[in-house]
């Protein structure tokens, strides 16, 4: 006779608190009742609650980031690099899951998608301000995107990432803290300006890497900060063919062009000396 098969779990001999004192139950405590009732899609298309889903979860997760990204650039601006380390290579964990998320909206078709696009009227993921966020804090500073959140609640806190020192900016801040010639056009400059590469901070990482004994923090920073920027253009590049599967080269529903926008932001470096430096070692 084979072992019995068991098709409900036993519940004997355990204490289950069917009813939590104190009033704190597992769906108070994440406010269930609020994000469980924030899907509400305009159409009555199967694939819109999915839609929703992705992008409602993907800003949770962009939540998440900026909370990791705000404390590591606090701790590298006071020298604490260690628990940076760990926040660094959270927040690329975390980018894992958004990317991974593109493969479950990628399972929706051209069909499905074309049955409510429309309704989508001009809103757009171009409008996140979180992704705004997270790339200022990252380093890309382009002011002109701040513009789409200007009637907004949060453009403030946008603009405060737009002129903030990015996490690129506290690392170099750091290299000439250890005693490397770093320019000032590198550590005291315009926050809200792109960052130009420089000669100097490649020479710098180049030292750091060909030091790692000596330097074994900056490198460790370095490295974390290249884990960080391969997992936000592998992101970036899910995003782009998932886009390019479901609606080709259609322009966005935002008014960007879509895939070709897209991959023009492939091109972006936000730490560019230590892709640079690589060749030069």
């Amino acid at each position: 006779m084979p072992d019995k098969i068991h098709t409900s779990v036993d519940l004997s001999g355990e204490d289950i608190h069917w009813k939590p004192e104190g009033g704190l139950s597992y769906g108070r405590y994440l406010g269930l009742d609020q994000v469980l009732s924030a899907q509400s899609p305009i159409t009555d298309e199967h694939d819109e609650l999915m839609f929703i889903v992705i992008h409602q979860a993907g800003e949770l997760w962009l939540k998440l980031c900026l909370h990791e990204l705000d404390g590591a650039i606090a701790c590298i601006r006071s020298g604490n690099t260690g628990p940076a380390f760990k926040m660094i290579a959270r927040i690329a964990r975390i980018q894992e899951q958004l990317t991974q998320s593109w493969s479950i909206l990628a399972t929706m078709t051209p069909a499905d998608y074309l049955r409510f696009r429309d309704k989508l009227g001009q809103s757009s993921g171009f409008q996140s301000a979180q992704y705004r966020m997270l790339e200022y804090k990252m380093g890309n500073k382009n002011a002109d995107l701040a513009r789409v959140h200007e009637d907004t609640p949060v453009y403030d806190e946008v603009l405060a990432a737009l002129n903030e020192p990015s996490i690129y900016d506290e690392a170099l801040k750091l290299l000439a803290h250890a005693g490397f010639d770093i320019p000032a056009s590198a550590t005291d400059r315009d926050w809200s300006r792109p960052y130009e590469a420089s000669q100097a901070v490649e020479d710098a990482w180049k030292t750091v890497y060909q030091n790692t004994d000596k330097y074994w923090a900056l490198y460790e920073l370095a490295e974390k900060l290249v884990d960080l920027e391969y997992r936000f253009q592998t992101w970036r590049f899910s995003h782009m063919k998932t886009v390019e599967r479901i609606i080709g080269f259609r322009r966005g529903t935002g008014g960007s062009s879509g895939v070709g926008y897209l991959v023009k932001a492939l091109d972006l470096r936000f730490f560019p000396e230590l892709w640079t430096v690589r060749t030069s070692l």
